[in-house]
């Protein structure tokens, strides 16, 4: 399997497991700040040099050669599955992309007409009913997760547990896995176990959220989305994330941990 979705500083200070919708955008501009001094013009997803990234043929030696040795420090970031999964709708379903597009060109058209879910139209200000729309995009979301249909399950809402095993099963060991929610506390922790050609300093470094700006703005409080059965649907879904990221499944409205990850645990679980 190797590392999919692994990425290396060219100095290999540190290696980031990224997982969609964690705000792997600014992790990733961070890492290619922390060697080069400058941030990556355009979206570092897009960044086709000046950083390891497992989808560049030329990298995956030299990540699986340092991962599976441990000789840079690993860490990954972790987001409220309530907010994760509401994002992943208005940016990727709603939203129009950066080429100016739908996402995944006719994914779109099969939710409207396989599931009723209405998108909006950005030229008429995106009305349409969120909450309805959203949990039946919740509804498909499970469909593809659990049976792989109508489509392959998107990685911007399949699990983060998934992406994380990934690399435990492949090899690899997690120093750090912090939360989105407590993003400068986290991300200051990783900074100050390793050694980067240039000083980063957080409180300077600007949020690089990609996805922002393409879709609708949500309007209504996180906890308005979720009925009984849209949390059901979201245990069934994403039970391994809120027990080992210790996050509350019973308060949409609480998008904070309620407990420490413990590390151990999580690789015993994800590395089975």
């Amino acid at each position: 399997m190797g590392f999919p979705g692994t990425w290396m500083t060219e100095s290999e200070s540190v290696v980031y497991r990224v997982v969609p919708k964690c705000a792997c955008s600014t992790i990733g501009q961070i890492m290619y700040y922390s060697d080069h001094g400058t941030f990556f013009d355009g979206d570092i997803h897009d960044a086709k040099g000046g950083m390891h990234k497992w989808a560049m043929d030329d990298s995956q030696p030299l990540i699986t050669a340092n991962v599976k040795a441990h000789d840079s420090y690993s860490f990954t970031c972790v987001r409220n599955p309530y907010t994760r999964i509401l994002s992943s709708f208005f940016d990727k379903i709603c939203g129009i992309q950066r080429n100016g597009k739908r996402y995944r060109g006719n994914l779109v058209p099969l939710l409207i007409q396989k599931y009723g879910i209405e998108v909006g139209d950005p030229d008429t200000g995106f009305e349409f009913d969120q909450i309805k729309s959203f949990r039946r995009f919740l509804l498909f979301a499970r469909d593809t997760i659990r049976w792989r249909r109508p489509m392959e399950p998107d990685i911007h809402w399949s699990a983060m547990s998934g992406h994380l095993s990934t690399f435990i099963v492949s090899g690899g060991r997690y120093d750090k896995i912090f939360w989105t929610e407590q993003f400068n506390e986290g991300m200051q922790q990783v900074l100050d176990k390793i050694e980067t050609p240039n000083t980063v300093d957080l409180t300077a470094i600007p949020r690089f959220n990609e996805s922002e700006g393409h879709g609708p703005k949500r309007l209504h409080p996180v906890e308005d989305y979720f009925d009984d059965i849209s949390m059901h649907l979201m245990w069934e879904i994403y039970k391994k994330d809120f027990q080992l990221f210790q996050y509350d499944f019973d308060n949409p409205g609480n998008k904070m941990p309620i407990g420490e990850i413990d590390l151990a645990e999580v690789h015993a679980k994800l590395g089975e």
